[in-house]
């Protein structure tokens, strides 16, 4: 019989591979396929559908196998584990691979979007900026850590640490005044670096219509707009805007029971990067709503009264994914809420 569904765990040069048939009766268990010989193995097989956990180089494989004709789910680790027969003392790559066959056959499972080279390309883009980004912070942090063995206390506001920072580097002993002026150098190179990834970003939101048309709406800017399409392209893997607002874990987690609904906090599920993107538009808009007189504002600044400003903040971001959402599905005949 013929491998209908094959699950692949993947590694960086051992791999573990298990197919099964239509009956659901194991045909190819492989538990250790070297790097080099695992997409001549699986252009071998007549097409089936292949899962892999959404992981590092899950995206490149997934692009090298659906060459071949295969079609390819990608699937969140913590989907797989309820899959595995041996639960977690018996946790090795085999058993990996079989838990992710059986995830994939699934048929309310939920998939990641599988990425081209150009959607990680740009992506890559926002990736590097983040972490020049998170170096300064750190960076800046240590020259408020080390001045404050001399008396020295500064507060985070990252300009004032630079202005008090070199107008006490004269005064300070010995080698001290050497390793704080190189921390110095070292935020102004990371604010260079920064500086010409945002000019990254402006371009290519200069040069994508989708782009310009998501930079539409209220809180949305170029390093939002040009993050969306980088994680989820035209949003063709989503059925509505409310599905892709809960997959970035902008949705409350629910703890419902006996016919009663109970609502915690949002679950936080999806990428941060992207989620904090959105809520930091959403405090940018709702600091303009109060000079505004547009129908969300209105109910922004009405959201705030009843609920309070934070539970504003995430209502507006994620009213904002579900507009993206809508932008990128739609296209042209997307129409901005009068």
């Amino acid at each position: 019989m013929a491998i209908l569904y094959a699950g692949i765990d993947l590694a960086k040069n051992v791999f573990a591979l298990h197919g099964v048939n239509e009956a659901g009766k194991a045909e190819l268990i492989r538990p250790a396929v070297p790097r080099e010989k695992l997409h001549a193995l699986l252009a071998s097989l007549p097409p089936c559908v292949i899962g892999m956990e959404a992981c590092s180089g899950a995206h490149h494989w997934a692009r090298l196998f659906q060459s071949s004709g295969h079609t390819v789910r990608l699937i969140a680790p913590k989907f797989v584990t309820p899959y595995r027969m041996t639960g977690r003392r018996g946790k090795n790559d085999a058993a990996d691979a079989q838990a992710i066959c059986e995830a994939i056959q699934r048929p309310h499972m939920r998939f990641v979007p599988i990425k081209n080279q150009d959607q990680q390309s740009r992506l890559m883009v926002h990736r590097a900026r983040q972490g020049f980004v998170e170096q300064r912070t750190a960076t800046l942090n240590r020259i408020r850590g080390l001045l404050s063995e001399f008396g020295v206390v500064l507060p985070l506001k990252a300009a004032t640490v630079r202005r008090r920072a070199c107008e006490c580097l004269e005064d300070l002993p010995g080698y001290a005044n050497t390793v704080i002026g190189d921390l110095l150098s070292e935020v102004t190179r990371l604010d260079e670096r920064v500086a010409q990834y945002d000019a990254h970003i402006q371009t290519m939101a200069k040069d994508d219509e989708r782009a310009q048309r998501l930079m539409q709406l209220g809180g949305v800017g170029p390093t939002t707009a040009t993050c969306l399409l980088a994680m989820i392209g035209n949003g063709h893997e989503f059925d509505c805007g409310r599905q892709f607002a809960a997959w970035l874990g902008l949705t409350p987690g629910q703890y419902s029971s006996g016919g009663k609904t109970r609502l915690g906090r949002i679950t936080k599920a999806g990428d941060a990067y992207l989620r904090s993107l959105l809520v930091l538009g959403a405090k940018a808009l709702l600091a303009a709503a109060k000079n505004k007189t547009d129908a969300t504002s209105r109910w922004a600044l009405a959201l705030v009264e009843r609920r309070g400003y934070w539970r504003a903040v995430v209502a507006i971001a994620a009213k904002n994914a579900r507009m993206a959402w809508a932008v990128l599905r739609r296209g042209e005949a997307f129409t901005l809420p009068a």
